[in-house]
């Protein structure tokens, strides 16, 4: 293999170590907790809280209605007992169980609005869980695919640099610094020549440049710098 033909691999095993590089860092930045699962367990969170508070509100109405009911139940008794003949006690009596009862009715329709209220929030509840298990699912199935994603490009680029070490111990060290420094520079140290064109720069060669790339030498294009090489 030729100079520049080497040259020209270790460019390709360089273009190829970017890559992988690149892409095991954009794998590596989505392995972790998803936003949107996050965000989510919040709002399911909140919507739990608000579901107790109302369920609280429910029960305190509840017992409320019970309490009043059975004042209702001992007045009433109290009403109809017969042991009060007193007319003004009478009357402050019964003047005290339509007031309980008119309490009972605005805490019953009260009540009522709450149980909607519950009835909805637990509704809530259920749905949001039923996204988030279905979320948790699909970000589980991802960071999964992206572990052995992440495994592959961590294999793959050790083989990679392997192979460039292995082929840059081929060439003297002052033509690899030189290469890299090259490609530092430009971006591509190395650029093909088809018919007669520097790839690189896209401009016709000399024709002794040419012969001299023909001839296995190593030769930089006059106009982009790069070196060339004949495949």
């Amino acid at each position: 293999m030729n100079l520049a033909r080497q040259l020209y691999r270790l460019q390709e095993l360089d273009l190829e170590i970017e890559s992988d590089e690149q892409a095991l860092k954009r794998v590596t930045s989505q392995i972790g907790e998803s936003k949107a699962v996050l965000k989510t367990k919040d709002r399911l969170q909140s919507e739990q809280q608000r579901l107790e508070e109302l369920k609280h509100q429910q029960h305190s109405a509840e017992w409320e209605i019970d309490d009043i009911t059975t004042k209702i139940a001992t007045a009433e008794e109290s009403l109809f007992s017969g042991r009060i003949k007193n007319p003004k006690e009478l009357a402050s009596l019964q003047q005290e169980v339509e007031m309980f009862k008119a309490r009972r009715d605005r805490l019953e329709e009260k009540a009522l609005g709450v149980i909607d209220q519950v009835e909805q929030a637990e509704a809530s509840v259920a749905k949001i869980n039923n996204e988030l298990e279905t979320m948790t699912v699909e970000w589980q199935l991802q960071q999964k695919q992206l572990a052995e994603e992440k495994t592959r490009l961590k294999a793959a680029l050790a083989d990679l640099k392997e192979k460039w070490q292995q082929l840059s111990e081929q060439v003297e060290p002052d033509t690899v610094e030189f290469y890299q420094e090259l490609r530092k520079g430009k971006g591509t140290a190395v650029a093909r020549v088809e018919q007669g064109i520097c790839r690189g720069c896209r401009i016709s060669l000399p024709t002794t440049d040419l012969q001299r790339v023909r001839g296995n030498n190593l030769v930089q294009c006059s106009s982009c710098g790069r070196i060339l090489f004949l495949a």
